[in-house]
């Protein structure tokens, strides 16, 4: 006969419902939260003797494992939405992990490709035949030109896309919608792929934008795929990621002027300081530029 559940494995997953349901967290966003509280409740046992003192000695057993200060903070934080969601729906009558302080760590800066770095990288996608190298181009077009997050590409589908205007309707973390323009060429891009490229790859009840080669959804992982296989073909030495594109998209934008809430709203981080990582990034990058081009620097 199999074990019940524990009272609080079966909070736990009152709370991941939650997640899913209420808040639209994504499919990793769940798995990783699941992994942590999983780990947590191994640790700590019955919720009702949880308090800061065997919260921090928590912390402190991850620590003496090896885990990063960064990993340790983000559990932290996991833990104190899950007591923030029991005392919400009074199950539990305090957060003890509230007032528990989370390890310091030096954040480091996002990878970025410079300027003429993505040039190159582009003009590598330009060169792609057939319908799938119309595709790759038009999906790299499309991240870089309006800093999409590689979900948010693979989510798109053809009634987001307001081609006149040139402006996408994306939809970001908890299933917020945002309006973007992506530019010029990534509407070129998009327009040969789908004149061109899409018809020969997927039928017209299909509504997704991005297609595979059979026609279904791209996933997150093709994606991967695509800005890998580009990279390789290309001249650039770089191990990047589908996310470079974003950090990029961010970077050049405000090395070209743009006011960092009009970036922090293209961009749909909820606070400024989440984007104002990209200007210590467009200033490494300014001074790169000034040592590598003045001729008395």
């Amino acid at each position: 006969m199999p074990d019940m559940p524990s009272p609080a494995h079966s909070l736990m997953q009152a709370y991941l419902r939650h997640l899913d349901a209420v808040e639209e967290v994504s499919e990793h966003t769940l798995k990783a939260y699941t992994s942590d509280l999983t780990q947590f409740l191994r640790f700590v046992g019955p919720l009702e003797g949880v308090d800061a003192k065997l919260v921090r000695r928590y912390l402190a057993h991850l620590g003496s494992r090896g885990v990063s200060a960064r990993s340790v903070a983000r559990k932290l934080s996991v833990i104190r939405s899950f007591f923030r969601y029991l005392e919400r729906e009074d199950l539990a009558l305090a957060n003890p992990a509230k007032r528990v302080l989370a390890p310091r760590f030096r954040r480091g800066l996002p990878r970025v490709l410079t300027v003429e770095e993505m040039r190159q990288y582009i003009e590598t996608a330009m060169r792609e035949t057939g319908p799938l190298g119309l595709r790759n181009w038009a999906l790299i077009e499309i991240m870089y030109g309006g800093g999409l997050r590689s979900q948010e590409a693979v989510d798109l589908n053809l009634r987001d896309l307001d081609g006149g205007g040139g402006l996408v309707h994306a939809l970001g973390k908890g299933k917020k919608e945002r309006i973007v323009p992506i530019g010029q060429f990534a509407l070129t891009a998009l327009r040969q792929y789908l004149e061109k490229g899409r018809p020969m790859l997927a039928p017209s009840s299909q509504k997704a934008l991005f297609v595979n080669a059979r026609g279904g959804r791209l996933t997150t992982r093709s994606v991967r795929r695509i800005v890998k296989a580009t990279l390789v073909k290309s001249a650039l030495h770089r191990n990047i990621s589908p996310h470079w594109l974003r950090h990029s998209y961010a970077t050049h934008m405000l090395m070209g002027g743009a006011d960092l809430r009009v970036v922090q709203e293209l961009l749909g981080h909820e606070s400024l300081r989440t984007t104002q990582i990209y200007t210590y990034v467009s200033q490494e990058q300014l001074g790169r530029i000034y040592q590598n081009t003045h001729p008395r620097a």
